[in-house]
Order: structure tokens, then C-alpha cells, then sequence
């Protein structure tokens, strides 16, 4: 439990944990699906039994099919669905979407029982974790400042993301599923004992107060155009997390002297957080 908050809180912890390099070529670098491509690999073989790979569906309204096409126009890794198609993927959808993408090599997780479990293998081989340090010992061969939003960089900026968790037993979803819109694409990720997690707004400021009355409006509303049984669910949870960014919104990963900094991961943590810790880990072995 005490660990349990102490990573609560973070961007990290409100995260959606999609592993979908494809689907996020969409808005970002082709440096992102690089590097993002043996993400849901590492995952699986360093936390066995917490990826699922299912693939992530992506949908748009009747009124919203242009975006779909435009989405389509700016990735790769998918192949077309009809309704038919999309029922077979997602029966509690049947009917309800005429076309679809699907990118069958894509993968999620769940950030929070991935993080604990990695605290727990951390300190199962030794290490020491001290979450809220403030400062390294000066006796340390190698620091690495991955302190993310907390860093005073001045070219670092803050994106601001809000998200819900609900409950229902209504409806059953075997994957993430994007649904597309041309203000504010939103994705429902299933999680375990009946729970969606549904995310995420994107604010260009670093507020990390509670989440807005109009953003919750809104995810509730794409939640609902889903499919109506989120109008009945549980409303579990609210979150806000403030993601790291750079201007160009790509990690870097930067050496002065015996410090190593990792910042500015933007929405991708979790799917490129193995490459760009095996970029330092090369920095710090030579």
C-alpha cells in the first residue's frame, strides 16, 4: 500500500498503457514507431503475463468517417474492417460502426501493476528505491535525472492529460479502441474487474489540479457515443497527469559528466521507455 502511494499521482500512473508505435505515427515522428516497435517485446519478456496483444481498434462516427481516412493516410500496420469484421473483433460493437482499422501488432498494458511490479523486481535483485529523494549522494558513480515535469529545464513544458476510470458489466472490449473525432480523439482502454480507463485530453499548460468539469463531459460524452451502456457505469475514478514534453515532443537522453538525464517522453512512456533506457544504459557501460 505504501508503495502503492507513492507512485500514485504521477503521469505514469494515470497513464493508459498502450503499446501502439503504428497508431501513434499518426501525430508523431517516424523516430516514435522506431523506436517504439520492440516496446510490447520487452514488456512481455521483462513483466511475463501483464501484456495483452490484441491489437488496438480504431473507429469514427457516421459524421466522422473523414477521419478515419486521414488517420489511415498518416500510419501503416493496419488492415480495413467492416461492420461485419468489427463485430467479430468486438461483439458488444456489433452494428454499431460501419468501418474500422485494426493494428493487429499492437499490445497494451496496465501501467499500475506494471510499475509496482517493477518496484518489485527492482528490489528483488537490490536495488534501493527512494521515491521521494531529493538529492543524490555525491559518493554515486552515475546519476540519472529522470525526475520528468520536476526538472526546471527551460526548454521543458508541461502537457496536461485528464482521464476517468468507469466500471460496468454492461459491456465486454478485448482491446483498446480509439475513437476518432476531429477535436478531441479520445481511447478506452479495458482494464481488469470490469473497469475502462478513458483518456486523454491533451492541455498545453503544467496545472495539475483536478480535472475540469468540461473535460469530464467530454470523455463521457465519447464514452457514451462508444457505446450507450458507459452511460450507466460507475464513474470510479478522475486523474490528472502532466506529461514532460520538449519542443519537438521526442525524448532526449543527454550525458554531462557522471549525470545522465532522461527527460521529455511526452505520451509515450510507457511504449518507448524500453529503448530510450537501453540508450542510457549503453551511455553509462560505455
Amino acid at each position: 500500500v505504501e508503495r502503492r502511494m507513492e507512485l500514485a499521482g504521477n503521469a505514469s500512473w494515470q497513464a493508459g498503457g498502450m503499446l501502439a508505435p503504428w497508431c501513434e505515427r499518426e501525430s508523431a515522428e517516424e523516430s516514435v514507431l522506431t523506436l517504439g516497435r520492440g516496446s510490447a517485446d520487452w514488456w512481455d519478456a521483462a513483466l511475463p503475463d501483464h501484456v495483452v496483444r490484441n491489437g488496438t481498434l480504431v473507429l469514427a462516427p457516421a459524421r466522422d468517417t473523414g477521419e478515419l481516412a486521414r488517420f489511415g493516410r498518416r500510419t501503416s500496420g493496419f488492415r480495413q474492417l467492416d461492420q461485419g469484421e468489427i463485430a467479430a473483433l468486438e461483439p458488444a460493437l456489433a452494428d454499431r460502426f460501419g468501418r474500422g482499422l485494426f493494428f493487429a501488432e499492437e499490445a497494451h498494458l496496465d501501467p499500475r501493476k506494471a510499475l509496482l511490479a517493477l518496484c518489485d523486481k527492482l528490489l528483488g535483485i537490490g536495488a534501493r528505491l527512494e521515491l521521494s529523494c531529493g538529492a543524490v549522494s555525491a559518493t554515486s558513480d552515475i546519476e540519472v535525472d529522470c525526475t520528468g515535469i520536476a526538472n526546471s529545464r527551460p526548454e521543458l513544458r508541461g502537457v496536461r492529460g485528464e482521464m476517468l476510470v468507469l466500471r460496468t458489466r454492461e459491456i465486454s472490449l478485448s482491446r483498446p479502441v480509439r475513437l476518432l473525432h476531429p477535436r478531441i480523439p479520445v481511447y478506452l482502454v479495458p482494464r481488469s474487474e470490469s473497469l475502462f480507463m478513458i483518456g486523454a485530453t491533451m492541455i498545453e499548460c503544467d496545472a495539475s489540479g483536478p480535472i475540469t468539469a468540461r473535460s469530464t463531459m467530454e470523455l463521457l460524452s465519447v464514452a457514451y457515443a462508444l457505446h450507450p451502456a458507459f452511460g450507466e457505469a460507475e464513474l470510479v475514478e478522475a486523474g490528472v497527469g502532466v506529461r514532460p514534453a520538449f519542443p519537438d515532443n521526442l525524448p532526449r537522453v543527454e550525458r554531462e559528466g557522471k549525470k545522465i538525464r532522461i527527460n521529455g517522453l511526452y505520451r509515450h512512456g510507457f511504449l518507448l521507455a524500453p529503448a530510450i533506457a537501453r540508450q542510457a544504459a549503453d551511455m553509462i557501460l560505455g
